[in-house]
């Protein structure tokens, strides 16, 4: 076993189109998985706004937002990297994006390389989000991520329906696999067997963030999870609230614990 990885997985429910709201729920999870050890946190697709691709263009980042100060700030003191999601726009064009902010104050930047759709039947409000090409353009940033001695590679949701896209994340030496997702109930159980699917097939630990409740119009499916690269299931929130995951390795195998807003939810060890 190479150095131990402490991977984190944080469940939003965010304020739709308040920036400023998402930021605030952004550092205090930040601040709970740092707590317990964690080197990495990963946030659901386009957590800083909520899935709100009507807003999108509005509140589009910058690859040098000075919005991004308040968690630059926290990923600093916290000595925890952060993988956020936000709409960015690049020259003339609006990604989906992931940034990737490092306890040095450096940060990289994550672009979808698959956009996605839902379908009428989906909606819990009657409204029905446009297709993610109708908003977005895909992207072709692919940063990996040093987590220590490990590697770590993100994958924004339809790209995880990609086989393609783990098997060139193991190919670059990554045996870490952060899904930064929004996945509704219907597609849940799917998705996730996917994941667990690529954990075994390319030993990596492997990580989904999912909000932990609706935006966009859409229901959220909750339960963010993390993976071991057996395919065993470590932690797993529950399907609605805020809250974190932190699974690390030690010498007597998994530590995994869950917090829901300020309160540990459960806490366990398990053999490795």
């Amino acid at each position: 076993m190479t150095q131990p990885r402490s991977i984190s997985v944080a469940q939003t429910c965010p304020v739709k189109g308040d920036v400023n709201a998402n930021l605030d729920e952004h550092v205090r999870l930040t601040q709970i998985a740092a707590s317990d050890g964690a080197q990495i946190v990963v946030f659901p697709e386009l957590s800083l706004t909520g899935y709100e691709l009507g807003l999108a263009s509005d509140l589009a980042f910058s690859e040098d937002d000075p919005r991004l100060s308040t968690l630059i700030e926290a990923s600093s003191s916290s000595s925890v990297t952060l993988v956020v999601g936000a709409p960015v726009r690049i020259g003339p064009h609006l990604h989906i994006g992931a940034f990737i902010l490092r306890p040095d104050k450096t940060t990289a930047l994550y672009t979808k390389h698959h956009l996605g759709a839902f379908s009428a039947s989906a909606s819990c409000d009657g409204i029905v989000p446009p297709a993610e090409a109708t908003v977005f353009h895909p992207g072709d940033r692919n940063p990996l991520v040093g987590i220590g001695a490990n590697t770590a590679a993100v994958a924004i949701c339809a790209d995880i329906g990609r086989p393609s896209h783990p098997q060139q994340a193991a190919d670059r030496g990554a045996n870490v696999y952060l899904a930064s997702m929004f996945v509704i109930p219907s597609e849940f159980d799917g998705d996730a067997a996917k994941l667990k699917r690529y954990a075994v097939q390319h030993s990596m630990m492997v990580a989904l963030a999912n909000y932990g409740s609706s935006t966009g119009g859409l229901a959220s499916g909750g339960r963010s999870a993390i993976w071991s690269e057996t395919g065993e299931l470590l932690a797993q929130l529950p399907v609605s609230g805020a809250g974190v995951a932190v699974v690390t390795e030690a010498k007597e195998g998994w530590r995994a614990k869950t917090f829901m807003t300020d309160s540990v939810r459960s806490s366990h060890a398990r053999s490795s």
